[in-house]
């Protein structure tokens, strides 16, 4: 029997209730009971917590050949060294040799692959997996995720750590997407602290907004909740999060000094403790960003400085998911807008290069220890065919699909533009290779 995909995903979201009243087929109803009443019985399920995504942003595209795809000994590899890792077959460049040993929990694709060369474009192509359209602004992944997410928070449930300036955007699904920006872990969060004692913040509020309700009523403004505007909504939810115990997650100094210290003492360190934090909160995407990648000159130095921040961090930031039991549940996505050039140009940099870099994924939904896709080596590298480098490519739309299938949103689903346009969640095939 022929079971379309599209009716296996959507098994998830069906009671049996539902398929019975529907009139569903007795053989696929039973088929798929057994299956559900499987996933209900294993003690390991926690359907309790929703799933989340850690995006660590390698904000000017980092070296995949000083990273991820390291081709030692050869014109390529430009002198980087390569080292085993806890998985026999992968190795990865010698920057990172606390990320080495937590590859038992990873998977990379070592061939993505784009038409967006520059900064601004990429960044953008990267975050919504749609290349820039004059017509549409598209959401960001974690936008998509939240609005396809039906579990509530008390703070931002989309949140923006060291955002630079170009944060994550809701697009066309509305400003209340928008991730919320976080600076430097070590320092409070913005604007939360009322400016004078509560019992005075407090009429401050009732009575200043419900001056400025009656007007939005009195103009009869069309964005309206019920009796209410979005803009009581919005209060409303800004001041819950004002006086909400899981603001402290942000808090990372209430972690014992033997958790903080392995991330190392940088803000992009804080970053990604602090999304630890944030997800045991139930947050749904915390994005991290950390720079320094850009290095059309002198590529080693530069690389070997940003990889002395990020391999401890992120290392830390897998094994400690794990150790809390969180990483089954969310996953933990490395990545830049574009990689390096194979070859070094005249002054020893590695200038932008989005035909084939690398992207490594861990954690929920994606199976560990394997790589998918490659890139040629000095032998085989075509320059003046640089699609002709790269094994097994994929786009940018395909790596998002596959993230959103891993943490359980319909990547085909289509959603409505303000203006009733149907859009597809994802233009992209998700990569069976490395999903669960």
């Amino acid at each position: 029997m022929f079971i379309s995909r599209n009716l296996c995903n959507q098994h998830a979201h069906l009671s049996r209730r539902t398929l019975l009243t529907t009139g569903v087929g007795g053989l696929f109803f039973g088929l798929l009971s057994q299956r559900l009443a499987a996933e209900e019985s294993n003690p390991k399920a926690d359907r309790s917590r929703p799933k989340s995504v850690i995006l660590v942003w390698l904000q000017g595209g980092a070296s995949q050949i000083d990273t991820f795809d390291p081709h030692a000994g050869g014109i390529i590899g430009g002198g980087a060294k390569a080292i085993e890792t806890s998985v026999k077959h992968i190795q990865l460049a010698e920057t990172l040799p606390q990320i080495a040993e937590q590859m038992h929990h990873a998977a990379i694709i070592r061939s993505v692959t784009s038409v967006e060369g520059d900064h601004e474009r990429a960044i953008y192509n990267m975050r919504t997996g749609y290349r820039p359209d004059p017509t549409l602004v598209h959401p960001s992944l974690g936008a998509v995720i939240c609005h396809q997410d039906k579990h509530g928070a008390e703070i931002p449930r989309h949140i923006t750590i060291l955002p630079g300036d170009m944060p994550s955007r809701g697009g066309y699904l509305g400003a209340k997407f928008d991730a919320f920006v976080m600076r430097d872990p070590a320092t409070r969060v913005p604007d939360v602290t009322p400016p004078v004692a509560t019992a005075r913040y407090d009429a401050r509020i009732s009575d200043l907004l419900g001056v400025v309700e009656k007007r939005f009523r009195h103009r009869r403004l069309a964005d309206v909740e019920s009796e209410r505007t979005l803009h009581a909504a919005m209060t409303a939810r800004a001041l819950a999060m004002m006086t909400s115990e899981q603001l402290s997650a942000f808090d990372v100094t209430e972690e014992p000094v033997s958790v903080r210290q392995p991330f190392g003492n940088s803000p992009f360190a804080r970053g990604c403790l602090a999304a630890v934090r944030l997800v045991e909160v139930g947050v749904r995407c915390i994005e991290v960003k950390l720079g320094g990648w850009d290095s059309h000159v002198d590529n080693n130095t530069m690389q070997t400085a940003a990889c002395a921040k990020l391999d401890p961090a992120v290392a830390s930031l897998i094994k400690l998911l794990n150790d809390r039991d969180l990483l089954k549940t969310t996953l933990v996505v490395v990545g830049s807008e574009f990689g390096r050039t194979p070859q070094f140009n005249a002054v020893g940099g590695r200038d932008h290069w989005p035909h084939g870099y690398s992207v490594l994924l861990a954690g929920c939904g994606i199976r560990t220890g394997v790589v998918h896709g490659a890139t040629a080596s000095d032998a085989d590298f075509n320059a003046d065919d640089p699609t002709s480098n790269v094994g097994n490519p994929v786009t940018i739309s395909d790596v998002h699909a596959t993230i959103l299938q891993a943490v359980g949103v319909d990547a085909s689903a289509e959603v409505e533009t303000p203006l009733g346009r149907p859009m597809a969640v994802s233009e992209g095939i998700p990569i069976r290779g490395i999903l669960a």
